[in-house]
């Protein structure tokens, strides 16, 4: 690989960290009602486990409710199932047409749970990172000992991916310390 070649997939890769840890990211509940919190839930339709904004119509009209629509209304008690059956703890009311979820305010144990969450969350992120940084690096030290790279080239480009390292670990923290606010003041 040429050194191009190496940073681009390491950047790609670290990229790939980020946006995972943003994914998860909106699965965590805050104090407001976020369209995002049901999009891990999978509804059996079909005969096969689909997500629900794929069936559904998913808003927030107000900052303590999520609003369900089903596409096909025999999906209903389908849905219903699902987010019962999921690990958010909210309970779905139906009027047949539409399910409402009301998020309760989080206690104090539940915040400080969902911060620790955010933590593992950002550490798996930072390690997932960390091991492409290493990739990165035996790719540079495998050009060198071919003779495709200089021994000067390799150290400049692992000092390029310990910079990528850097700015993708502050990108995680940051995005960390934006939800733990979410999460603190919601």
């Amino acid at each position: 690989m040429t050194q191009d070649e190496i940073l681009l997939d390491t950047e790609e890769r670290m990229e790939k960290a980020i946006s995972k840890l943003k994914d998860d990211m909106t699965g965590i509940r805050t104090g407001r009602a976020n369209p995002g919190l049901v999009d891990t839930v999978r509804v059996e339709v079909y005969g096969s486990p689909t997500p629900i904004k794929q069936i559904a119509s998913v808003s927030a009209p107000e900052p303590t409710q999520i609003v369900i629509r089903p596409f096909d209304p025999s999906t209903i008690k389908e849905i219903e199932k699902g987010i019962i059956a999921s690990d958010l703890g909210l309970a779905p009311q139906s009027d047949g047409k539409v399910i409402r979820l009301n998020i309760p305010a989080l206690s104090g144990e539940v915040r400080r749970s969902m911060v620790s969450r955010i933590k593992d969350l950002t550490e798996e992120s930072k390690v997932a990172i960390r091991n492409v940084r290493r990739d990165g690096n035996k790719h540079a030290d495998q050009a060198e000992k071919d003779k495709t790279m200089s021994e000067d080239d390799r150290d400049s480009l692992k000092k390029e991916i310990q910079d990528l390292t850097k700015t993708y670990e502050d990108q995680a923290n940051d995005i960390a310390k934006a939800k733990e606010a979410e999460v603190m003041d919601g």
